[in-house]
């Protein structure tokens, strides 16, 4: 079978799945050479496994609003892959929800799951929930019915849920509480508690400091450090705010934010309060970066613009998928950026990331750089398991360790005869052979 036959087949079997045939277009293409050299991948069929979900959970979720009346939407697990862990992926709420999305975010936490060296499968769910102007109550009761039919399906062994976009702390709590009630158990069935009761300290930080960490290794392959460098970032939630603190601390300026209505331009950094500022804006919950601008005069906002136009050295994208085209790489790179750290899941398109594969600057694929969240995720559900707590520096000691040897493993496998590091082959090689030889371990199941 050649490549594109299985893309054929695969394609036939997931029609209307768009971001779902993206993502692994991208993995088995970097793949492919590794698969069909080793025979025993091949006996087992394992590209064909590893592409089917292991289990896919679809139920509806009805609820009753302030007002009395009834809604219902659309809730979705899907356990992917457990050859190596019990499943571990994200929960989102969000409008855009649906089964290409899911399955498309399920398949690169596999692969992220695995970098990480922690016994993780991936897994992903959410529902199609729009929490915008709804009420703590209304977001208790929706929680709690969505909770009502996931609660059989996953466990601190089988299936461990987190937040996502659309689920905080807030929503965490409440998700957990019920499961707590229905179960009768106090368990670390998610990640991303409340400290009090069962979370990790700097869980809110860690993908925004992992990311940072890993571009900070990708930096010392070209003798370079943060100190000085301009940053661009987009978003402004938890991943931006931790990204930004890390940027800050190490040296650097971060000079973008964005959102839905736009970007924003801060040409004298975002520091200090504006950081703090952040935090208020996430719990805002409108969606509106214009704010920042609007309490730091300053700064320059751009309505329904991108903030890759702007000349830095580093972009980080934090925000959502395909939100790089390749139009904005090509400015990036015409500005002068040579480094581009996913900090967000798969947020360059295909396109774009072939412009900064051509150019050969330093490019990471959010499976490796964003896996500081389910590393500390990993780092909860251990400390859980022995009933202790450690400190902010032992869980952040922790997280750097893991961040600097994924890219160690990134380089090895992406390394090429001309010394340029193809970190998303080397994510993707990585990352599945860990994966693919536990499948086979395991016999056909």
């Amino acid at each position: 079978m050649t490549f594109q036959e299985f893309m054929d087949k695969v394609a036939a079997k997931n029609p209307g799945e768009p971001e779902f045939l993206q993502a692994v277009k991208e993995v088995v293409e970097t793949i492919w050479d590794v698969y069909i050299n080793n025979p025993r991948f091949v006996k087992a069929n394992i590209l064909e496994r590893i592409v089917e979900p292991e289990r896919t959970i679809i139920f509806r979720v009805p609820w009753m609003d302030d007002k009395g009346e009834v809604h219902v939407n659309r809730g979705y697990r899907v356990q992917f892959n457990s050859a190596i862990g019990p499943y571990k992926g994200g929960i989102r709420f969000h409008p855009s929800v649906n089964l290409s999305i899911l399955k498309f975010l399920g398949f690169e936490q596999i692969f992220k799951n695995s970098l990480t060296t922690l016994p993780m499968g991936g897994g992903k769910g959410g529902a199609d929930f729009d929490a915008r102007g709804r009420s703590d109550g209304e977001i208790m009761r929706f929680c709690q019915s969505y909770m009502a039919e996931l609660y059989r399906h996953i466990g601190a062994d089988t299936d461990v849920p987190a937040g996502d976009i659309g689920v905080g702390a807030r929503e965490i709590g409440y998700l957990y509480g019920y499961y707590r009630k229905l179960q009768n158990e106090f368990t670390g069935v998610f990640t991303g508690k409340g400290r009090t009761w069962g979370g990790s300290l700097i869980r809110p930080e860690a993908t925004g400091f992992g990311v940072i960490y890993f571009t900070q290794e990708m930096l010392k392959t070209k003798g370079k450090t943060f100190e000085g460098l301009r940053v661009a970032i987009s978003g402004f939630g938890n991943v931006a705010w931790g990204a930004v603190q890390k940027v800050t601390e190490l040296g650097g300026k971060v000079v973008t934010l964005s959102g839905p209505d736009g970007y924003i331009y801060d040409e004298d950094g975002v520091s200090g309060e504006k950081i703090d500022y952040m935090l208020e804006l996430r719990a805002s919950n409108n969606d509106r970066v214009i704010d920042y601008a609007e309490k730091f005069p300053n700064a320059k906002f751009f309505p329904g613009k991108r903030p890759w136009e702007v000349p830095v050295d580093v972009a980080i994208p934090c925000a959502t998928q395909n939100e790089l085209h390749k139009e904005d790489a090509q400015n990036l790179i015409k500005n002068g950026c040579f480094c581009v750290c996913e900090a967000a899941n798969m947020p360059s398109t295909p396109e774009a990331m072939e412009v900064f594969l051509n150019s050969k600057i330093l490019f990471a694929p959010g499976k490796a750089a964003n896996a500081g969240g389910v590393s500390t995720s990993g780092l909860e559900m251990t400390q859980n398991s022995m009933r202790l707590n450690w400190s902010r520096e032992e869980v952040d000691a922790r997280l750097h360790d893991i961040m600097k040897n994924i890219h160690e493993a990134c380089r090895e496998h992406g390394i090429q005869p001309d010394g340029y590091i193809n970190y998303v082959k080397g994510a993707n090689i990585a990352g599945f052979l860990k994966v693919a030889n536990a499948m086979c371990d395991q016999g056909v199941i």
